[in-house]
């Protein structure tokens, strides 16, 4: 499947790497499962310190579908972590997230799928050493904004909730709030289309619940209008449509690729597309 950028991320060298440094990055990453693999931690916070990427999943998944992603940039290098999304509300999510980052020593690229894109909308704002944004099949509200009003017209999510989720309740809940898991059929033809039957049904059976609250809470930042950001989309992608991603990486201003296929599940299928605009985000601030 073809790829194409809006303008096209810029080459550049990378700096040299003792083998010593490449083989302990390649043997971390190999042998750490995605929810905290990470190559060696860079020492101190300067300017000179090599960012670190943190990895947002989104709903219904968890932070091994950035598995990919993870093995890819960790080989290069970098210092990676895909950490768990709450899923249970926009503006405690993005703390969660936001205090995260800040445990960090040294600039940060966040990085957000689907829903975990409005998380770092609002995360980063809340932190200082954030220096880019990359969306992947995400949603990146303006204050005010829900997630569930930026799927797009055409979104197979704009069906009738009783033919896309299980709705089940769960301890501690909002009053008239349950935690949605999708449908298998939906999962299968319209989240995760372009991956083997196997796979995609070995992802539906292990899906995280998503709170209905995650949808319906208004986002309170828009980091994107001081922080540069990236965008990826696929032109296959149901749930969050390609139009409705591309309203928003213009409005953000954002750097755009465009990967032809897909499903919005890319990140899983074709981890070295979305790594590659992941890099080209390190490199615009390293």
């Amino acid at each position: 499947m073809a790829v194409s950028s809006t303008p096209a991320p810029r080459i550049r060298s990378r700096r040299r790497y003792t083998l010593a440094a490449v083989l302990t990055a390649t043997a971390f990453a190999t042998t750490v499962p995605a929810t905290s693999a990470q190559a060696a931690v860079p020492e101190g916070g300067g300017v000179d310190a090599k960012p670190t990427v943190v990895l947002i999943h989104g709903a219904w998944a968890d932070a091994s579908s950035w598995s990919g992603e993870v093995r890819i940039l960790s080989r290069q290098g970098y210092t990676v972590r895909a950490i768990a999304n709450p899923l249970e509300n926009l503006t405690t999510d993005a703390e969660t997230v936001a205090d995260f980052v800040k445990s960090i020593a040294g600039p940060v690229v966040l990085v957000g799928h689907s829903y975990g894109g409005s998380v770092i909308t609002n995360a980063a704002a809340q932190t200082d050493n954030v220096k880019a944004l990359v969306y992947v099949d995400a949603a990146a509200p303006a204050v005010g904004e829900t997630t569930g009003s930026l799927s797009g017209a055409t979104s197979a999510l704009n069906a009738p909730a009783n033919t896309l989720f299980d709705s089940v309740p769960y301890a501690n809940a909002p009053e008239g709030v349950t935690n949605l898991y999708l449908k298998k059929d939906i999962f299968l033809k319209k989240f995760a289309q372009d991956l083997p039957v196997q796979q995609a049904a070995d992802l539906w059976a292990s899906q995280r619940a998503a709170s209905m609250a995650v949808f319906d809470t208004p986002s309170a930042y828009a980091a994107w209008k001081t922080i540069p950001s990236w965008y990826f989309i696929s032109t296959g992608d149901q749930i969050i449509t390609p139009e409705s991603e591309l309203m928003m990486a213009r409005r953000a201003g954002s750097k755009i690729t465009t990967f032809e296929g897909g499903s919005h599940l890319t990140l899983i299928s074709h981890p070295a597309a979305v790594a590659k605009v992941i890099d080209a985000a390190i490199d615009a601030i390293s």
